[in-house]
């Protein structure tokens, strides 16, 4: 019997499974946070990736690595390493949604001369996320820097790269690759032209290794895969395939499907990533998921989202004419930065708390329905939903959402898919055939006798967002 490890470094903390390499059964799991200091409690822009070895370190305590003959690594994109010519650290790592880069992204749209000359040539429109945005604000910002970096890692890079002893090959895969803005998922190739514009000079880039491949082998001889980002080996830790798509719940919300293309949009609504497999993971993000639903219920005096869900489900389908528009921060599927939200139908008999809380929930995942209907109209195959995230748990949500997005809904049991992800890779690299896990535990809802009533819904939605925000998609 194979045992391999699966390693998930989030913004956060570091989780390690151990898994059985045939059944992927989880065998062990180690824990640890990130030792990250910020006064302001906020989570930084700026961190020293030491501190993610640090937590490995923690998180692998008490043996629990014994016996482990591969290890894959998943971690945190959007996380840029600049090195100098020793392979030291130059800054801290840049990481996450880093809004100091937002001028710096709107620089580089206009340096190549469009949205749809990125989204042309890697698939991605620059904004404050990127690497290559935030490689743009290091050459601005901090020039003796950017001149002494003399390589580009990203977080997963990085790791792997150190736990191999940090050998003269530096690799990474098409997941983490595709999410840089300067891969292009379609291609398979780096730009490296994008990297001057936006550094000010050329920088060594990893080599691109396929999903199955192998890293390299540490000195006492485990295995270490390719690795790749979060996102990917979440979906591969699910057990996403052709045919199925992932609605995330956050505060914003995204939809991703596995597609045998990779596809180009020139208005840059579809974000074209690479997956953990040699597929394609399309991504259309929504500004408004959660906080529709926090809103609405900080509106309604009720104490939290399972209190909104109660007051939902005493309502019916359509809400008794309510619609909202749930474009409270603006919005980016459809493309309307400055719009606000818009509620409508309001009569004397819809004017009740349930109606405005079943509207809220009608809002959110119709909003979300136009990116699923974005990817479908690009020929994407949707036959069944992954809905993530804790609002995924709600009753309203669980009995809207099949109707309004019309296929069927898998609930999986909350678990730690990127890290499981990232052990299922390194089972594959290490027996040398895609191991067939069994999927992820869920709870499954169909649209049944309601699908009618949910196209019903949505029809009632478009034409309110239509009338409003007259060809927004």
């Amino acid at each position: 019997m194979g045992i391999v490890a699966g390693l998930d470094s989030s913004p956060d903390f570091t989780r390690i499974v151990v898994c059985d390499a045939d059944t992927g059964a989880v065998l062990k799991q180690g824990y640890a946070p990130h030792p990250t200091e910020n006064p302001d409690g906020g989570r930084p822009s700026d961190v020293d990736p030491q501190a993610w070895l640090l937590s490995l370190g923690e998180a692998a305590g008490g043996g629990l690595l014994e016996g482990v003959q591969a290890i894959g690594v998943s971690a945190q994109q959007n996380a840029v390493v600049p090195l100098d010519q020793h392979g030291n650290t130059v800054r801290p790592a840049l990481v996450g949604n880093d809004r100091r880069a937002q001028v710096a992204a709107a620089d580089l749209i206009d340096g190549l001369g469009s949205r749809e000359a990125w989204a042309q040539a890697v698939g991605i429109v620059p904004q404050a996320a990127h690497p290559v945005t935030k490689l743009r604000w290091l050459a601005k910002t901090e020039p003796e820097a950017a001149q002494r970096v003399a390589a580009l890692m990203q977080a997963h890079d990085w790791l792997v790269w150190q736990l191999l002893g940090r050998p003269a090959r530096r690799t990474t895969d098409r997941g983490g690759a595709s999410g840089t803005g300067y891969w292009s998922a379609a291609t398979g190739s780096y730009r490296p032209d994008l990297v001057e514009l936006a550094l000010g000079h050329q920088a060594m880039l990893p080599e691109v290794i396929g999903p199955a491949e192998a890293a390299g082998t540490t000195p006492e001889g485990l295995l270490i895969s390719a690795g790749t980002g979060e996102t990917m080996a979440a979906a591969f830790g699910l057990g996403v395939q052709q045919g199925d798509a992932v609605v995330s719940l956050g505060a914003s919300g995204s939809v991703m499907a596995v597609h045998h293309e990779a596809l180009v949009d020139a208005s840059g609504t579809i974000t074209s990533l690479a997956d953990a497999t040699g597929m394609h993971l399309p991504v259309v993000h929504t500004l408004n998921a959660v906080r529709v639903l926090r809103g609405a219920a900080e509106m309604l005096g009720v104490a939290d989202l399972e209190a909104l869900s109660d007051l939902a489900v005493k309502s019916t389908p359509g809400a008794h004419g309510l619609v909202l528009l749930p474009y409270l921060e603006g919005e980016k599927t459809p493309n309307l930065p400055h719009a606000a939200g818009t509620l409508t139908g309001l009569r004397r008999e819809s004017m009740r708390p349930e109606h405005l809380a079943r509207a809220a929930f009608e809002g959110m995942l119709c909003g979300l329905g136009d990116a699923l209907d974005v990817l479908r109209g690009r020929g994407v195959e949707v036959r069944r939903v992954f809905l993530l995230g804790a609002a995924a748990e709600l009753p309203a949500v669980q009995a809207a959402a099949p109707m309004l997005f019309g296929t069927q809904v898998v609930v999986p049991q909350p678990a730690d898919y990127a890290a499981i992800g990232a052990a299922r890779q390194a089972a594959w690299a290490l027996n040398g055939r895609l191991p067939y896990w069994q999927g992820a535990t869920a709870q499954v809802f169909e649209p049944g006798e309601e699908h009618a009533v949910g196209q019903a819904v949505r029809q009632q939605y478009r034409t309110v967002r239509e009338q409003t925000h007259p060809g927004a998609l």
